[in-house]
């Protein structure tokens, strides 16, 4: 009996340790950031000063590149981040930027360009 009974307790201790799956919940997208393709990028506004939200959405969980470039179309900017599958709202910091007009590219592991959307620095 005293056998059986420290098997189910092991069993037990077993079975509680093991690790739920994480569900992470829906991110809610502004209907300004709201992208209807599987796959794309879309700023909160074309015209930005410091700053500005952007939602990334992709298919499938990934590490992405986030280029921005200058008119001249030189990288001004790189960022390299992970991206669950859907929709992913992120910040772009401008402050640093002169004003002017860039580009703003999504870019998978193998520098394929996923999607690329244009901004003005005021």
């Amino acid at each position: 009996m005293k056998k059986l009974l420290f098997v189910l307790f092991g069993i037990m201790v077993i079975a509680g340790c093991r690790k739920d799956p994480f569900v992470t919940p829906p991110v809610a997208v502004d209907n300004s950031l709201k992208i209807t393709q599987s796959v794309g990028i879309k700023l909160q506004s074309q015209f930005v000063t410091s700053e500005v939200a952007m939602n990334v959405k992709v298919e499938a969980g990934q590490n992405v590149t986030i280029k921005i470039f200058d008119i001249g179309n030189r990288v001004v900017s790189k960022e390299t981040a992970w991206v669950n599958s859907g929709d992913n709202i992120l910040k772009v910091y401008t402050s640093a930027l002169p004003p002017s007009a860039y580009r703003i590219g999504l870019y998978d592991t193998n520098g394929k360009q996923l999607a690329i959307t244009d901004f003005n620095k005021l």
